[in-house]
């Protein structure tokens, strides 16, 4: 990299070299909260969707697309997030994301048509994609340089993300019966401005750094990987066998090889392609990539299990689903951070990822006539058990052994893949539902099968994660921990 990029301008203040900062727990409340609302905004809309479909007169087809429009954006612009971090302070540019996060929510909630629906949908996303990794670089100025803080300011930090997703269903529920679907989407608002009226004060400043953004690189990618998860997500509706599908995804590919093609030769890259030699990097974001792919179907058709196949309402499976969410907090914050100072994070990554395939095998065996209790809650706590191994040390492993100017591009490079695991095997997982009944509305065996299948299916992708992580984290997980 330029050295020109490295050289700091003044910054209003900084914490002298080797002091804490002062509001450190403050701020990563903030960044947990951050963490909380991005994942939030990705559920609390299920529940809300048939109204605003009868509301804004969105068509059957295109009604996934208040759900996708907002994982595209997030997806395709976190590489950029990222980048401007490192140059413009993640102080900044967490506060921007927060204000375009708010304005999107505006928009969405006040939408009188699909159109002004998906596009306030796809500006929250573009909010996530700041906010995202800004948070991350955050969190590690604040305890990059306290290792015995570090640990807990991860699990806090990785512990938001299901307390997010379950939250979501909740308040969607509650929302729209009791209130109108608008407020999914406007709940963001006073959160947004307790947050930008908390950032000036307790979120550490930082120098800006020299150099140029590579908005035709930024143009590239966003463009590859939109257009690689348009194709992923459409397959289950246009087939994965048509033509269409495969033109478009590899138009995407073809785009994700321009980028990187086009980095190769930038002086002041987006992504610098050394970057990847950094310990850890590329095993910890393929178990990233892998875990999401897993994790957030097994969520997905879990919840559909509870509602359409045990009956429960959607308030109730957002219940069913809280000793799961608990159980993962609760072993982030307590066991995680204790287990990875005596064993590394190398092994706790692959066997997180094991116990995780494990839990979803377990749930394959789902029945008809089931029972909460029986098929449901002890397999969905060994998949929390699992999911609250891998996350945190695969997470740090990824930010631990890149350079400090290059935080911001690890903590976007890391939700980049966890997003694209989520849409894509969202997307696989799904089609893999449909095609064993998933789609007899009513049938409560073909249903089970169909929802068996999928668990199976994730499964495979967990196990898979395992044996990479065994293979490759653990080769790099002492160096970059050091």
């Amino acid at each position: 990299m330029d050295t020109r990029q490295s050289t700091p301008r003044k910054a209003p203040y900084e914490t002298p070299p080797g002091e804490p900062h002062p509001r450190r727990w403050t701020a990563l409340a903030l960044i947990a909260l951050a963490q909380f609302m991005v994942i939030m905004d990705t559920s609390i809309i299920g529940v809300a969707l048939p109204k605003m479909q009868d509301d804004l007169k969105f068509s059957a087809e295109n009604l996934s697309w208040v759900f996708n429009a907002y994982v595209v954006a997030f997806g395709g612009l976190l590489l950029l997030g990222g980048r401007l971090a490192d140059l413009l302070g993640a102080k900044r540019v967490f506060a921007a994301g927060w204000g375009v996060l708010a304005a999107g929510s505006l928009v969405a909630g006040l939408a009188g048509q699909p159109g002004t629906e998906l596009g306030g949908r796809a500006l929250q996303g573009a909010g996530a994609a700041l906010i995202a990794p800004a948070a991350l670089t955050l969190l590690m100025t604040l305890f990059g340089s306290r290792p015995g803080e570090l640990g807990k300011a991860f699990a806090l930090y990785g512990a938001a993300a299901p307390a997010g997703g379950t939250a979501g269903v909740f308040l969607g529920g509650v929302i729209t019966q009791y209130a109108d679907w608008s407020w999914v989407f406007l709940v963001n608002l006073p959160i947004a401005a307790l947050v930008l009226a908390l950032t000036p004060a307790v979120m550490p400043a930082a120098a800006l750094r020299r150099g140029s953004v590579d908005w035709a690189g930024a143009l590239t990618v966003t463009a590859g990987l939109a257009t690689t998860v348009y194709a992923v997500v459409r397959a289950p509706e246009t087939g994965w066998g048509a033509a269409r599908t495969w033109l478009v995804l590899a138009a995407g590919l073809l785009l994700v090889g321009g980028f990187v093609a086009l980095q190769a030769r930038r002086r002041e890259p987006l992504m610098r392609l050394g970057v990847w030699r950094s310990p850890g990097l590329a095993g910890a974001n393929i178990a990233q990539l892998l875990m999401a792919a897993a994790w957030i179907p097994m969520w997905f058709f879990l919840n559909l299990y509870l509602q359409q196949v045990l009956g429960l309402g959607a308030f109730a499976s957002g219940a069913a689903l809280l000793p799961m969410t608990g159980a993962v907090m609760v072993m982030m914050i307590v066991l995680a951070p204790r287990l990875v100072a005596r064993f590394g994070p190398g092994p706790l990554v692959a066997t997180g990822l094991a116990a995780l395939a494990a839990g979803m095998l377990w749930l394959s065996f789902v029945r008809a006539d089931g029972t909460y209790r029986v098929d449901v809650l002890p397999a969905s706590l060994l998949a929390a058990l699992g999911m609250a191994l891998a996350f945190i040390p695969s997470l740090g492993t990824a930010l631990a052994g890149v350079r400090p100017e290059e935080g911001g591009l690890a903590a976007g490079i890391v939700n980049t893949s966890y997003q694209i695991g989520s849409a894509v095997g969202l997307a696989a997982m799904t089609a893999l539902a449909a095609a064993h009944g998933s789609r007899s509305l009513g049938d409560a065996g073909a249903l089970t099968g169909g929802y068996s299948a999928a668990f199976n299916g994730a499964a495979a992708v967990a196990a898979a994660g395992a044996l990479v992580a065994a293979a490759g984290v653990r080769r790099t997980a002492k160096s970059a921990a050091a």
